[in-house]
C-alpha cells in the first residue's frame, strides 16, 4: 500500500550485522525512518547524534562522510540504540551525556539533562556578577551544570554544591574535575541551604524541582520515565522548593548577596511572592528564548 509505514523497529532489522555493502548515508536514512515512524518528532536530528557517538563523529560530519562502511560491531550498537530511543529513552541518555553552555556534562540516572532553558539563569546571573572574587552556591546541584559553568567563566568565583543525592553529587565532582573547577568546589549531601554557613554567599543558584505533583503523568515519557522524580517533583502546586529554600538562601547570603531561581513558565508571581516574603528585595522576572518567564532574581537587603 503507498504510504505504508513498517513497524518502527522492523525497520531497524533491515541493518542488521553482515551487510558490508550498507554504509553511513543509508544508515542515516534508516535510523531517521524508524524514528520518524515511532512518532519522534526530531528524528534525523537524533539519529545522526547517535551516530555520531558510534562512530565517534561529529555530527557536523555525518553528512560529509556518507560513503563510510561501519563494521559490523557498530552497527549491531546503532541497532540496539535504536530500539532503546524507540522505547522512549532519550537521546542524552543513550549518550550519557549532554551538551551544556558549550560544555559537555557527564549524567547518570540521578541528574536531569541539562537543558537549553536553563542556560537563561547562567546569563542573568553572569550578567549581573563580575568576575571579583566570590563564593557562591549552586542548590540541588544534580549533573554540577550551573555551577561548573558559572566558576569556568568566572575563574575567581568559587562554589559549594548541594543534592540530597550522593550519586547526584558524585556525578556533578567528576563533571568539575572534567571541565576543570574541581578545584573551586566543595560538594556537600543536604537540603537546598540547610548546611551553608550564615551570611558567607554573594550568589545562591538553583534550578529546583517546580512540576506540581499531579502533572508528573503527563510529562513525554522521555522525561517522565527517564528524568529523576526527585529533581521533578515541586510538590501539590509545584513551589516547595522554594518555600524551603528562600528563608534558607536569605541566611546564608551575605547583605547586598544575590539569588537566582529557575521556574516554570506560570511561578513568576508566585514565586516573587515567596521571596518577598522571606526578605528579599529588587526583585526581578526575565524570559528565556521562548518568550516564557524563567527566572527569578532577588537581592538581600543590605
Amino acid at each position: 500500500m503507498s504510504g505504508f509505514l513498517p513497524e518502527p523497529h522492523a525497520l531497524l532489522a533491515r541493518l542488521l550485522p553482515g551487510h558490508a555493502s550498507i554504509c553511513l548515508a543509508d544508515i542515516r536514512r534508516a535510523l531517521a525512518a524508524a524514528f520518524s515512524a515511532g512518532g519522534i518528532s526530531d528524528a534525523d536530528l537524533d539519529a545522526r547524534f547517535i551516530i555520531a557517538h558510534v562512530l565517534d563523529l561529529s555530527v557536523g560530519e555525518i553528512p560529509l562522510r556518507g560513503e563510510l562502511r561501519p563494521t559490523d560491531g557498530q552497527i549491531a550498537r546503532l541497532i540496539a540504540m535504536g530500539h532503546r530511543r524507540l522505547k522512549g529513552e532519550p537521546v542524552a541518555r543513550l549518550l550519557g551525556e549532554w551538551d551544556f553552555y558549550g560544555r559537555t556534562f557527564r549524567l547518570t540516572p540521578a541528574t536531569l539533562v541539562p537543558r537549553p532553558d536553563t542556560e537563561t539563569l547562567v546569563d542573568i546571573i553572569l550578567r549581573h556578577l563580575a568576575d571579583a572574587p566570590a563564593l557562591v552556591a549552586d542548590l540541588g546541584t544534580g549533573s554540577g551544570a550551573i555551577l561548573a559553568t558559572l566558576l569556568a567563566e568566572r575563574p575567581r568565583w568559587r562554589g559549594i554544591a548541594t543534592d540530597l543525592s550522593a550519586e547526584a553529587l558524585t556525578t556533578a565532582c567528576a563533571n568539575a574535575a572534567a571541565i576543570g573547577v574541581a578545584d573551586r568546589t566543595l560538594f556537600v549531601r543536604a537540603s537546598y541551604a540547610a548546611a551553608l554557613a550564615p551570611g558567607r554567599f554573594d550568589l545562591i543558584a538553583s534550578n529546583p524541582p517546580y512540576i506540581a505533583t499531579a502533572v508528573l503523568a503527563g510529562l513525554s515519557r522521555e522525561v517522565r520515565d527517564h528524568d529523576p522524580a526527585l529533581a521533578l517533583d515541586g510538590g501539590a502546586d509545584g513551589l516547595a522548593a522554594y518555600r524551603v529554600l528562600a528563608p534558607q538562601a536569605l541566611a546564608a547570603l551575605r547583605p547586598g548577596g544575590r539569588i537566582a531561581l529557575e521556574i516554570g513558565f506560570d511561578q513568576a508571581v508566585a514565586v516573587t511572592a515567596i521571596l518577598a516574603a522571606a526578605g528579599f528585595a529588587a526583585i526581578e522576572t526575565s524570559r528565556d528564548l521562548g518568550g516564557n518567564d524563567r527566572v527569578v532574581a532577588a537581592l538581600k537587603p543590605a
